[in-house]
């Protein structure tokens, strides 16, 4: 079985999301499908669309690639019917227009299932800038007519329909073995280092942690508590919520910005952390219901967490601290408590996500599968 697994852009090393994407190629080679990546490079100057370090097409550079790249996806359609490709897994970027539907439907045309992949649903909420807004207009106004040609949609969510389609309803994967677990530790009764790893977005909710700190240090703080914060801030409107927050309050010494870190570097930062933070406001962006890929991450390296947010997943386990889904500043003498009394061992909580690879959720989506029909020329 032949797959295309075509996404919207490049890729960074230090961004989770590249990673990811890595992790559920292989993970479908693994299955035994194979899979060649159909992505953006624009490393050179140049935008180019490859397939695997093949060219498929080149845009270009200045203005003129700019715009090609938001245009021309025959390319890919013509590519899938050409080399018999099976079925195309597709990755959603919020980017239904004419164009995209253009060659979703060739593809649908010739008989070849497509499964779409929406990484967060609801997402209507998460554009905030004027031209996202404008961006996500021409998404609302084509997305339907782009879900005609579209057989399944994969989503992290529990909603069984989508976009008039039915759903895949998978969990975000781990691959272990690209996961360092931390060493057993003893408790610290001195010092709780917590950490945050992520592209900083308004929804991540860290402003919620901070403004807990603030209000921690300013009564009788009891213990020491540092928040690692790993990760680029999105855009100016995160860097202005977060930076005041820690500069007017004199939180340099205790919240410490590290940027995006990867390899062992990152490996170094998890192994001095004591609990992870996860998703503090998807509340803002009208989300009730994710299965987060940083929740995951945080358990496979053995780290108990808080979010926020409502995870299959990860409710009722031992190792979880939940938090309001409101602004209400982050409880730190909660968090205290809760790591105190947290027993497990990282490898225990490790061991508790193995349904959670990206080899079972995968062949999730393999299991759902339709089957490819052959079109008659005439």
């Amino acid at each position: 079985m032949k797959a295309l697994f075509i996404v919207f852009h490049g890729f960074n090393e230090a961004n989770g999301i590249s990673k990811k994407i890595r992790y559920q190629v292989e993970a479908l080679r693994t299955c035994g499908v194979h899979t060649q990546l159909c992505y953006m490079d624009e490393t050179t100057g140049r935008k180019q669309r490859l397939i695997e370090d093949q060219i498929i097409r080149d845009y270009g550079d200045g203005m003129k690639g700019k715009i090609l790249k938001r245009i021309e996806f025959t390319s890919i359609a013509n590519y899938a019917i050409k080399e018999n490709i099976d079925f195309i897994y597709l990755r959603s970027a919020h980017n239904a227009n004419p164009f995209t539907i253009q060659m979703v439907r060739k593809m649908h045309q010739a008989g070849i299932p497509i499964i779409m992949e929406i990484p967060t649903y609801p997402y209507d909420h998460e554009y905030k800038s004027f031209r996202e807004k404008i961006e996500l207009f021409l998404d609302k106004c084509f997305r339907r007519s782009f879900a005609n040609y579209i057989d399944r949609i994969v989503t992290f969510s529990d909603y069984p329909i989508i976009f008039d389609k039915p759903t895949i309803r998978i969990s975000n994967g781990i691959d272990f073995s690209h996961i360092k677990l931390i060493s057993a530790r003893s408790r610290s009764v001195s010092d709780i280092h917590l950490i945050g790893v992520a592209e900083i977005h308004f929804w991540h909710g860290f402003d919620r942690l901070i403004r807990g700190l603030v209000n921690y240090y300013k009564g009788t703080p009891t213990q020491k508590v540092y928040f690692h914060l790993v990760g680029d801030f999105f855009s100016e409107r995160e860097k202005n919520e977060i930076l005041p927050l820690i500069r007017n309050n004199n939180l340099e010494k205790y919240v410490i910005l590290y940027g995006a870190q990867h390899g062992e570097r990152l490996d170094q930062l998890f192994e001095k952390a004591d609990m992870g933070i996860g998703s503090l406001g998807r509340h803002r962006s009208g989300i009730t219901h994710i299965k987060t890929l940083k929740n995951r991450e945080y358990a496979a390296r053995g780290l108990s967490f808080v979010y926020s947010e409502i995870d299959s997943d990860f409710e009722g386990k031992p190792y979880i601290l939940k938090v309001p889904a409101d602004e209400s500043p982050v409880d730190i003498d909660q968090i205290i408590n809760f790591h105190q009394k947290m027993k497990l061992e990282p490898i225990e909580i490790r061991n508790s996500i193995c349904n959670l690879s990206w080899d079972t959720q995968m062949q999730k989506v393999l299991d759902c599968l339709p089957i490819k029909t052959t079109v008659t020329q005439y």
